[in-house]
Formats: structure tokens, sequence, C-alpha cells
């Protein structure tokens, strides 16, 4: 690339920066969604698909009525909670993609109330407590190698997400089997199980739990001195500390706060979907898979905001909700595949705002990442050299 191609670039996307940051947050986001369903439709109707029709199977999936909307929020409620922990890091300048791995966490914590005889209301309690503080520890230990070790929190975390995957996938399937349905842990007992909102959904009282937490989440950033420090340190971390912040305490405070809500997430799964109450260890954790990721994805659309997010997580629920109806509604309704990339590509432009926001941040962690990088690869040449 030679210089001019690259000074234009630079202009492009400036330009395209200060366009998107110049418009208010909510416009830029129904802008970036009515785009979104452009290229989905463009993508259908190239491959031969009525878009009208499609869209018109995926709202009334996701919004035709009580059952339609009960599923919707349904699967929006573990989003809201991975979402905040990948958010409150971001707030805080940090990268914590560990958040599948705290789920994990957190959802093998809370099948350990089915051992416990308490009564209800203190049993969910109970079981809360316990997915929120495996969340947190499992969160911990990254934030800890950042702070003592400079290890760099995208390596630290992606790699705690695989030991958490194959730790909980072992603890479902030896320790805390049910003895009569192998394929499954044992199922929380009744006094632990969040009751259904909604009759004959899988909508349950869960759902107070994640919008409970956006708020306090809401209400700890926006409004108390720690929340201003986690948020200056993210947005200027030499300012902040000439300011008197001590950097290593928001880190651990965002990893401590983004473990909790994560395996808050594991905990509404495992206590709050019906029927089986539980964990598969046969099917490979397939509740509790990419729950994580997806948050990240809803925290992008949500413009890392906890308002944002709650919006963006009924979006995504109905998203996933309505993709079932895309397949079978009209004469010739869009296969699975089709969906799925329907989907990623309104999911991917819905981000793109945000996206452009935070460059700076990520080209500056892709940086360091890469710096982490050949520094470890020349300890290692100088190590075999010895």
């Amino acid at each position: 690339m030679s210089r001019s191609e690259g000074t234009m670039q630079s202009r492009l996307l400036r330009g395209a920066h200060r366009t998107l940051t110049g418009l208010h947050p909510a416009l830029e986001s129904l802008l970036a969604a009515v785009v979104g369903l452009l290229v989905g439709a463009i993508l259908m109707s190239i491959y031969g698909f009525d878009p009208w029709k499609a869209y018109m199977g995926l709202v009334k999936g996701a919004f035709g009525g009580s059952y339609e909307i009960a599923s919707s929020l349904s699967r929006a409620t573990p989003l809201i909670l991975t979402a905040l922990t990948f958010s409150i890091c971001l707030r805080a300048g940090m990268f914590n993609i560990g958040a599948e791995g705290q789920m994990y966490m957190g959802g093998i914590a809370s099948v350990l109330v089915a051992y416990f005889v308490l009564p209800p209301g203190l049993h969910q309690i109970v079981g809360l407590i316990f997915a929120a503080f495996a969340g947190a520890v499992w969160g911990i230990v990254p934030a800890l190698l950042k702070v003592t070790r400079g290890v760099s929190e995208v390596i630290s975390t992606i790699m705690f997400n695989w030991i958490a995957r194959w730790l909980a996938l072992y603890l479902a399937i030896y320790v805390v089997v049910d003895p009569r349905r192998p394929e499954k842990t044992l199922s929380i007992p009744v006094s632990a199980r969040f009751p259904v909102l909604v009759p004959r959904t899988d909508l349950s009282y869960a759902i107070f739990v994640s919008i409970a937490f956006a708020l306090v989440i809401y209400f700890l950033l926006w409004h108390t001195a720690i929340g201003y420090e986690v948020r200056a340190a993210g947005l200027n971390p030499t300012a902040a500390r000439y300011g008197g912040i001590r950097s290593k305490r928001t880190m651990l405070l965002s990893f401590i706060l983004g473990g909790l809500g994560a395996g808050l997430a594991g905990a509404t799964i495992v206590m709050g979907l019906p029927p089986t109450y539980a964990i598969y260890g046969g099917g490979g954790l397939p509740q509790l898979l990419n729950m994580g990721f997806d948050g990240m994805a809803v925290a992008m659309v949500g413009r890392n905001h906890p308002i944002g997010i709650l919006i963006a997580a009924v979006f995504f629920g109905g998203l996933n909700a309505g993709g079932r109806v895309m397949q079978f509604y009209g004469a010739k309704p869009v296969p699975l595949e089709m969906v799925r990339v329907v989907m990623g590509a309104i999911v991917l432009v819905m981000s793109i705002p945000e996206l452009i926001r935070l460059f700076p941040a990520i080209k500056k962690q892709g940086e360091k990442l890469i710096g982490w990088m050949r520094r470890m690869s020349r300890r290692g040449e100088k190590e075999g050299a010895a």
C-alpha cells in the first residue's frame, strides 16, 4: 500500500468516525438496524428468497403473541448478563473475553444447590450466591495475571474459557451427574427454581435478576465515585493515573463485577430454564454454549451501556426466537443456513458504530498483544540458545 492510499484510508476512517459520533447514539443504532435489515434483504433476494415474507416470519416468531414475546425475553435473560460482563471491563479499558468460561463455572456452581435442603427463597438466593462467587473467582485470576505479571487479558481469558469448558464438562459428566439420567446433571430442586412467569412458556422470574443487575451496574458506573474511576481509567489511563486513580484497583474491580454477572448468567439458565433445570453434559453443555460470546455482540449493539444492553438483548432474543419461524414461513421458506447468514449480517452492521468508536482502543490493545507475543518469543529463543 502506498503512502497516498494509506492517507486516503485514514481520512475515510476519520470521516466515518466523525459522521457516526456526531449522531445521537439511539439514532446511530436505529440507522444501523435499518442498514442491517437492508443488507439481509439483499442477501435473501440474491438467492431467490422473499425478504418481505421472511422478515414477516421473523417478527411473528419474535413478537407475534404472548408465547413468542416470552420466548424472546427468555433468550435475552442470560445475554443481558454476559453482555454486561464484557461491557464493564471495556468501560475500564480492558477486553474481557472470558464471559463464556465464567458462565460455565457459574452454571456448575448453581447445580450444587441440589445437595442442600432449604426453604424456597433462601434456596434461590444461595444458588445465585454460589454462581456469582464462582464466576467472580474464575474472572479474578486473569485480572491478577494482568496486574502482577502484565499478561494480556485477551490471551488469558480465552485460555481460561477452554479450561472452564472442559472442567465444567468433566464435572457435569462425572461429579454432579444424575445417576438415573447420566446425560445430564442433577436437576435443581423445586425450592431453588425460579417460577415460570408466563404459563406454558420458558420465561421465568430469572429475567428480573438480569434487569436488577443491569440497573445496579448502571447506578454503580454512572452515579458513584468508584464507577467514575472505572470509566475514567478506561477513557484516559494516563490522566486517570495523574488524577490519583489506582488503575490496578479498577482492573480488579471490573473483572470481579464482570465475573459476578457471567456467573449469574449461568444460574439463570440452570435455575430458570424449564423443563429440566439441569445441564446436559452429554451434549457438550448445549444450554450454555456460546452465550458468553453472543453477549459480546449484544454489548456492541447496546453501545456498552446497561440500558442499551437491555434493549439489544431483547432484540437478539427476538432474532433467535424469530429465526426459527423464518425456516417455515411462506411458500419458499428460508433455510437455516441462510437464516444464520442474515442474522450475522444484521448483527455485524449494527455493531459497526460502536466498533468505529472503539477502533483506537482495539488498535492499541492489538499492538500491546503483538508486543507481548514478540517478547515471549525472544525470551524463548534466548532460553533455547542458552
